[in-house]
């Protein structure tokens, strides 16, 4: 028998199935084969009664063995963890990106997830159906006309038997595939007919990426619920190509997955929440700008850890070279009065918070074309004027959000010029931050580094935290906004 597929079971003996498969790292198909291998050896008793069965598979596994997969189609141990009992249905799609698809499965399955694995046709010219299928310790789906896979409507039950259904790479055809309710392959056909969270993690040229096309997709597909990780920028599998399109790497997914498989209570439900991110660039000419050191790091971790929470998070987000939290709708600018512009066509809100660098001078006309050295004469005079206060604009709103928090990175006078910042902005709350050189903060300072130590300056004092990663001091941010949004009429 090439195959086994489970149907016309009852309810109460597919979710047995179900959870014996998720703890033992295995398809359904694969827990069935072990336990009528087990009967059929004569060594499960009544091979008619399926809590015999499951002792007797427990005990045939034994405990030094229960982090073996029952399947002997991998050696790789599946772990319990995070996602143990979770069911996943990746889809991969065609794209050079589909390498990385490799890495997520060992890193889904480690963490204690059961992998279903379907590949697009384009994406078989780049990874192989047997390394997927080792991989994944189980049945690759190709076909959607499989004689074997579907004569029980197998696309359906793909469909419907995961917890999350997440797409790596999501190609831009898939992207259009599904935003424009197409269905001709198994991939498409599996999305459409879902009725579960789908996770994207796109991946193409920048230039595909950019096209107007892809972006309605995106906003469609955004629209109907679908959630995106990434891109980010960088170099591209293309000889000169570079830009936003790489596919987020798999940890940056195994962390969208945890935000969305989370099911602990989520005291932002229902809130709306601002956050800006990143530096501003203010041209000079064409290939110049004004700018400063901030990655971005921080303000996407914050937006990341309050949409962890519940919270509906508005992102606007200045150049940088890290992928779009996943579950945050994010609007990407490059100027400060773009970003001044975009934050203020998201009010109202409950909350905003304000981790933008924002450069406060910008060159009064920025020149059209390329600034060029003269024989004998010195730089040019750059004519400064002073950027767009968001923080202050938004602290003295007629749309002012309940709550206010703006942040502060000083080089000297650190909570002295946080205190004024709090008065002059209108704010609730300043997080104040060294960013000297002294400070000793990360391998490359706070400004691009992985840790942050900072102070949490309010009307009614200053609080110190310890030095911590730059997701630690965003997960305690998040906790403390929702803390005080209890208390916030808005």
């Amino acid at each position: 028998m090439a195959s086994i597929t489970i149907r016309n079971l009852d309810d109460e003996v597919k979710d047995l199935l179900r959870q014996l498969a998720a703890e033992n790292g295995c398809s359904m198909e694969e827990q069935a084969r072990a336990m009528i291998r087990a009967a059929v050896e004569g060594r499960a008793g009544q091979a008619d009664r399926i809590d015999q069965i499951e002792r007797t598979l427990r005990a045939l596994i034994g405990p030094e063995r229960q982090t073996t997969p029952v399947s002997v189609g991998s050696s790789m141990p599946s772990i319990r963890g995070a996602f143990s009992g979770k069911r996943i249905l990746l889809i991969i799609g065609g794209g050079i990106a589909a390498y990385k698809a490799l890495d997520l499965i060992r890193r889904l399955r480690e963490r204690g997830a059961s992998v279903r694995v379907v590949m697009t046709a384009a994406a078989q010219e780049f990874v192989t159906t047997l390394s997927v299928g080792a991989l994944s310790a189980g049945h690759v789906f190709t076909e959607l006309f499989d004689r074997n896979d579907e004569h029980d409507v197998g696309h359906i039950r793909l469909s419907r038997e995961a917890d999350l259904l997440v797409v790596a790479p999501a190609t831009a055809d898939l992207m259009a595939k599904l935003a424009n309710g197409h269905a001709n392959d198994l991939a498409s056909t599996v999305l459409l007919a879902t009725d579960k969270k789908v996770l994207m993690a796109p991946a193409m040229n920048p230039k595909m990426w950019s096209h107007p096309a892809t972006r309605r997709n995106r906003a469609t597909l955004q629209k109907d619920g679908i959630v995106f990780v990434g891109p980010a920028r960088g170099e591209m599998a293309e000889s000169n190509e570079a830009g936003e399109g790489r596919m987020a790497e798999p940890l940056e997914i195994v962390a969208a997955v945890e935000a969305m498989l989370d099911e602990k209570p989520k005291p932002l439900a229902g809130r709306r929440i601002i956050v800006t991110s990143g530096p501003t660039h203010e041209p000079i000419d064409p290939v110049r700008y004004i700018a400063n050191r901030s990655s971005g790091k921080q303000g996407h971790a914050i937006a990341a850890a309050l949409a962890k929470l519940g919270a509906d998070v508005r992102l606007v987000s200045g150049p940088v070279n890290i992928a779009d939290p996943a579950g945050v709708a994010t609007t990407h600018v490059e100027t400060a009065a773009a970003m001044k512009d975009a934050v203020e066509s998201l009010l109202p809100a409950d909350a905003a918070v304000f981790v933008a660098a924002v450069a406060d001078w910008r060159t009064a006309n920025a020149a059209g074309e390329k600034i060029k050295k003269v024989a004998g004469k010195g730089p040019p005079v750059l004519q400064m004027v002073e950027n767009p206060d968001i923080l202050g604009g938004v602290g003295h709103h007629s749309q002012r959000p309940g709550l206010v928090v703006g942040f502060a990175a000083e080089t000297q006078d650190l909570i002295g010029n946080a205190e004024a910042k709090l008065k002059k902005k209108g704010a609730d709350l300043i997080v104040a931050n060294d960013v000297s050189h002294e400070s000793g903060i990360g391998l490359s300072g706070v400004m691009g580094g992985d840790r942050n130590k900072v102070r949490i300056v309010s009307r009614t004092g200053v609080e110190e935290w310890p030095e911590m990663g730059k997701d630690e001091v965003a997960a305690r941010l998040a906790a403390l906004i929702a803390e005080r949004l209890q208390t916030v009429v808005v």
